[in-house]
């Protein structure tokens, strides 16, 4: 842990961020491949509408 809580905040920014790319990768590369939106929200923990809004609009395949 960074002595400083503002390097601590940062460094959480950073990995949120990093997380949601990653994240954002991973569905997309489940969408091409196939994946049902449930089956991504399952493999995620979360609902389906919660996938839908996470995720940019311009990126969004149909469903």
């Amino acid at each position: 842990m960074p002595q400083e809580p503002g390097d601590g905040l940062a460094a959480v920014v950073a990995l949120r961020r990093l997380a949601d790319r990653l994240e954002d990768a991973a569905v997309e590369q489940a969408m091409r491949a196939g994946w049902s939106w449930p089956q991504v929200a399952e493999a995620l923990g979360l609902t389906r509408q919660a996938v839908h809004k996470n995720m940019p609009s311009d990126s969004l395949p149909p469903e």
